[in-house]
């Protein structure tokens, strides 16, 4: 596959990134690069983590008081905030790993490709919607003893495929704004991703020791 950037700028096409990051994660990635700024980024993130974030509610059992409608906008309100923190965040980690496999990538534009993984979430937004709406039991109790909703299977199945997509993309988007193969791109996400595992368990392991030495004093 040709790598997008040499393409000429006449021969570009204009894309739509909320379309072609589905199919066209690279081609994607470089036009945000290219053609975008850091501001169209941010409504990207803005709109694909209200979707994130309602995903989140599953089993959550924080909210059972709150209205449904106080919960879809609490999510809209913060899903700019932490899509732009958890996106800044993956960039930086992206942006420094990225160099061990001798990427050219710059910050700015590792979080323009990474804004891309938020897309295909949006797809969620009005199923979470239906499901908050018609049944916020369900969707909130882990332990919901009852007939389960029409729209939960839709749901679930949904989000499992929309988390593996937005990884796909996670993959094409650093590959593409490094300059590296998707195995290289693929290690500059898992590497760290694993570091990241084994300091906190560590840090739960020690934790956990602590806590069984005090009640035990």
């Amino acid at each position: 596959m040709e790598n997008y950037n040499e393409t000429s700028q006449e021969e570009r096409p204009r894309l739509n990134p909320f379309l072609s990051a589905w199919l066209h994660p690279k081609q994607t990635t470089r036009y945000m690069i290219n053609e975008k700024s850091i501001g169209f980024a941010i409504l990207i993130l803005s709109i694909g983590y209200i979707g994130s974030l309602m995903s989140g509610l599953i089993d959550s059992e924080l909210f059972p008081d709150l209205s449904p409608w106080i919960l879809a906008l609490l999510c809209i309100i913060f899903a700019p905030i932490v899509g732009i923190i958890g996106t800044a965040i993956s960039a930086l980690v992206t942006w420094l790993f990225g160099k061990l496999f001798k990427g050219t990538g710059t910050y700015s534009d590792l979080f323009k490709g990474l804004s891309l993984t938020a897309v295909p979430y949006i797809v969620l937004i009005p199923l979470y919607i239906i499901w908050l709406v018609t049944s916020p039991d369900s969707l909130f109790d882990p332990n919901f003893i009852g007939d389960m909703p029409w729209i939960f299977w839709p749901t679930v199945l949904a989000t499992i495929v929309v988390s593996i997509w937005s990884f796909v993309i996670s993959v094409g988007a650093v590959a593409e704004a490094h300059e590296i193969s998707n195995w290289m791109a693929f290690f500059t996400i898992f590497i760290p991703a694993v570091i990241l595992f084994i300091v906190f368990f560590v840090l739960f392991f020690i934790i956990l020791i602590g806590i069984i030495g005090v009640g035990m004093m």
